[in-house]
């Protein structure tokens, strides 16, 4: 591949709803191009950005793919992210370092929740949109009716037609360019004369890009009042500006066909003229979430400092670790050593190279603003920034999603088991959308991410790297309390033969408010020896580490020891953790104890047809709605739901709204167990026991 500097290159976020098209599109954009001689199908796992195993059996993008199109020397770097929600966070990665969002809607569907969640992001990263309409060729395909669905669920925004579909469904065509006023017939880049019967709309539409070209400045707008008219030139700096402009938030509106290959060339004439170049990017830095947001003004070239951030991270069996990084200032070359200032130190880079798809090209510098990869980082990890140690940047990395799917793991070896804290590592560095832990309140290893299909992407990733591990539906962390105040004793007494054990404890316990333990010391007179009291204090905690009911850690309690016996020979320290341990069960029981369990807060958004669905759902499932609310032309109902009803909502949810509801689940607090219920999981708890033992 040629070398690109800065002003040469585009780089273009391809994002939008599951089966909106966008792989489908990019291999038609990359055949019209000339940069592949046939276009593969997503059916037949032929296309160049769907090349992992996973996504050719699962037939959707999983991760996001680099596919740098060169076109009318240009190169145009197209990432082609994951529609499905589950993989929302190479989304955001991917418009993180993109300096225009290109939004996929479908023509029959319109904007649906993956349009949303993009746009979203584009908001949060101050990021232009544009928006093609694709599969204008579907039967019931309406470009005016999408158009209008945008208008209603995005009310803020001025969308502006610059391609405009030649017939619609099995008619459409071909395009016209309202800029140029010239039709694009079929697959070529032949252009002609548009329809007769189209002059007055595309008129009305040049029209109307004039005058969203015109708002961008003072000076636009004198010249269009004194010429009624705007250069090319004018039009399309006018058009960057307003896009770029978050007073104005002017979307320019394409469409084309990716499944015909119909409208492609002109929607990359397209790319070239309302896309900035990469030196128009303001870059935001920030060592910490928190802290205050520092800026690299405009323009970015290859003479200011070298900043470069990874966005990231692929472990290929063949050559490793690559790090996929965009370049947003300075230049960076092959064979030089940068600087990360996360990890304070030096990274020294191999050969650099540029990917479309899993073909890798060999280039010896990348300029500011471009895109790459460089196999084998040693301390680099996703989200890190690459500097120079002169002048350290830390570039504003994305804040992600909290994970609402979780599985317990447990490795099927012993060889496993030793690998399986390393691999599980080394794929939440990939990717930062996926959490692991152990959870001490159910002694298991949890992994947990965005849904089923993340999970089992994850999953297989790890066996790929060496790990194999069975999985299961996470038990809830209940807790054990009490409920009131209670005292007990106990004498634990031993003789076997030789020294003994001795030791009494009388204790009480009580509800505890504020804290999650604690334990006091009331014996006067010597009763028990000082040197005793830890020792029941340790058996004591030995039980709140197991539970009494259901196995589950035992919180706001307070122990007060207040009398026992000792025996001059035979009382030892595990004597009186024993009994300890025995005495606190005891007043457990009498205690009145109950389970506690995690109440989430949770926030579901669904096409308003389905509100009553969930609503219905979420109160079969013990939850509690707080309130219902419209947002752009959405249902939203939020509901406090205990954990225990919410483990495989995700499929639950996706089946109810087929595939258009999404949602978001955060802790809140923790509620008493109803006891029908509680009673259950004691039941379970005792068989599950008795199995084992």
């Amino acid at each position: 591949m040629k070398e690109y500097t800065t002003e040469f290159i585009r780089n273009v976020a391809l994002v939008g709803h599951q089966g909106a098209g966008k792989t489908s599109l990019t291999e038609a954009l990359l055949f019209t191009a000339g940069n592949i001689t046939r276009m593969g199908k997503v059916a037949d796992g032929t296309t160049v950005s769907d090349y992992d195993e996973d996504e050719k059996a699962r037939q959707i993008s999983i991760s996001t793919s680099l596919v740098p199109i060169e076109f009318q020397g240009h190169k145009i770097n197209l990432l082609d992210t994951p529609g499905y929600t589950d993989f929302q966070g190479e989304v955001k990665n991917a418009v993180c370092v993109c300096d225009s969002v290109l939004v996929v809607v479908d023509a029959v569907s319109g904007p649906e929740v993956g349009t949303e969640l993009a746009w979203q992001f584009a908001d949060e990263f101050n990021q232009p949109i544009l928006v093609v309409i694709n599969k204008i060729n579907r039967e019931n395909a309406s470009f005016a009716r999408t158009l209008d669905a945008l208008h209603v669920r995005f009310p803020e925004y001025k969308f502006i037609p610059v391609l405009l579909p030649i017939g619609e469904g099995s008619a459409f065509k071909g395009v016209v360019n309202v800029l140029t006023r010239k039709a694009y017939y079929g697959t070529g880049a032949a252009c002609s004369e548009p329809p007769s019967e189209m002059l007055a709309q595309i008129e009305q539409a040049h029209l109307q890009l004039v005058e969203a070209a015109a708002e961008a400045s003072n000076e636009l707008v004198e010249k269009y009042f004194e010429t009624q008219t705007l250069s090319f030139e004018e039009i399309r700096d006018g058009m960057r500006m307003a896009a770029r402009d978050p007073n104005l938030k002017t979307v320019p509106v394409l469409v084309a066909s990716g499944e015909l290959n119909i409208g492609t060339y002109p929607l990359l004439e397209a790319l070239l003229v309302y896309v900035s170049p990469p030196s128009q990017r303001r870059v935001a830095l920030q060592s910490k979430p928190d802290e205050e947001v520092q800026f690299l003004d405009c323009p970015q070239s290859d003479e200011k400092p070298p900043a470069a951030f990874v966005f990231k991270t692929v472990f290929d069996r063949y050559v490793g670790t690559l790090s996929y990084f965009r370049v947003f200032s300075g230049k960076f070359e092959s064979g030089h050593s940068y600087f990360n200032a996360e990890k304070g130190q030096d990274e020294r880079l191999g050969q650099l190279l540029v990917m479309r798809g899993k073909e890798q090209m060999p280039v010896q510098v990348l300029h500011a603003g471009d895109i790459g990869t460089v196999a084998k980082l040693s301390a680099t990890q996703t989200n890190d920034t690459l500097s120079s140690r002169e002048r350290p940047f830390i570039i504003r990395k994305p804040t992600y999603p909290e994970p609402i799917y979780s599985v317990a793991l447990e490795p099927k070896t012993q060889a496993d088991s030793a690998k399986m804290g390393t691999v599980l590592a080394q794929l939440v560095q990939a990717d930062p959308t996926l959490r692991w832990r152990q959870e001490p309140a159910t002694r298991q290893t949890l992994l947990s991410g965005m849904g089923d299909i993340h999970i089992a992407v994850a999953i297989g990733r790890a066996e790929r790297m060496g790990v194999s591990l069975n999985t299961s539906v996470p038990k809830v962390p209940y807790r054990e309390t009490i409920t009131k105040v209670s005292v007990a004793s106990y004498r634990h007494k031993k003789q076997t033969g030789g020294a003994g054990q001795f030791g009494e404890v009388h204790l009480r316990i009580e509800p505890l408010a504020d804290k999650e333990f604690e334990y006091v010391n009331e014996v006067v007179g010597g009763a028990i020896a000082q040197s005793f009291i830890p020792s029941i204090e340790k058996g004591v905690r030995s039980v709140m580490e197991q539970g009494v009911l259901a196995g589950c850690p035992i919180v706001n309690v307070k122990v007060a020891v207040f009398d026992g016996k000792m025996h001059p020979v035979d009382s030892k320290d595990i004597a009186f953790q024993i009994a300890g341990r025995e005495a606190f069960k005891e007043a457990f029981l009498r205690a009145a104890p109950s389970l506690q369990e995690p109440i989430m807060n949770v926030r579901v958004v669904v096409p308003e047809e389905n509100m009553g669905d969930v609503i219905s759902d979420l109160t079969a499932r013990r939850g509690r709605v707080l309130g219902t609310d419209t947002e752009k032309g959405r249902s939203v109902v939020t509901a406090l739901v205990p954990l225990a009803e919410m483990q495989r909502y995700s499929n639950d949810l996706r089946s109810m709204t087929g595939g258009r509801g999404v949602y978001t689940m955060t802790f809140e607090r923790y509620e008493t167990v109803p006891n029908h219920i509680a009673q259950q999981v004691i039941a379970a708890y005792k068989a599950e026991m008795s199995q084992n033992s």
